[in-house]
């Protein structure tokens, strides 16, 4: 009889530390600074956050610019002469404007400049226009793009949380992108 409670004090620990992973994480004050491939939120104060199925809908009836804000490393400066550099394939939502490397925790001011230009140019220099910013699943650069929309004054935010991958996991179509250039650095 003793052995039994025992049993299930163990069994409570061994769980408990699964349960919490389970969680979704609080939303942060401010931007996420680092380890930006892990779960995020499921919200965003202030911006409407979209399953595969809402994103698909504005995506088909045209009513909201989609951005994508996945990084992409740059080329390195000091490759030595005559060495092959091959940017990596990447694949968004069609139509899309990409804007790489506009989510990490702090952009450096021409970084930061960049990303308002280009929601400038998706937008319209409309800032209640729909924007629909992703990356991928659980990866915090779109919350924290997203968020830095919302500062930027842009009032209709629409968060895709699931990204390139919950739309592929969807069937959904994705075409070859080209990032827009990116001020140097």
């Amino acid at each position: 009889m003793r052995r039994l409670p025992a049993v299930a004090l163990v069994a409570a620990a061994l769980a408990a530390p699964a349960l919490a992973q389970q969680q979704e994480p609080f939303e942060p004050e401010n931007y996420r600074a680092d380890n930006y491939r892990a779960p995020v939120p499921a919200t965003l104060a202030g911006a409407r956050v979209l399953t595969t199925a809402e994103a698909e809908a504005i995506w088909r009836a045209k009513s909201g610019a989609f951005v994508d804000v996945l990084p992409r490393p740059p080329k390195p400066k000091n490759l030595p002469e005559g060495t092959v550099w091959r940017d990596a394939l990447h694949r968004n939502i069609p139509g899309s404007v990409w804007l790489p490397d506009t989510g990490y925790g702090s952009l450096p001011p021409a970084m930061d400049d960049y990303f308002q230009r280009g929601l400038a140019h998706v937008s319209g220099g409309d800032k209640a226009a729909l924007l629909v910013i992703y990356c991928l699943a659980d990866c915090w650069m779109s919350w924290n793009a997203a968020k830095r929309a919302l500062a930027y004054g842009y009032s209709n935010i629409a968060w895709y949380p699931d990204g390139t991958d919950g739309w592929e996991r969807a069937r959904l179509p994705t075409e070859e992108a080209q990032p827009e250039p990116r001020p140097e650095q």
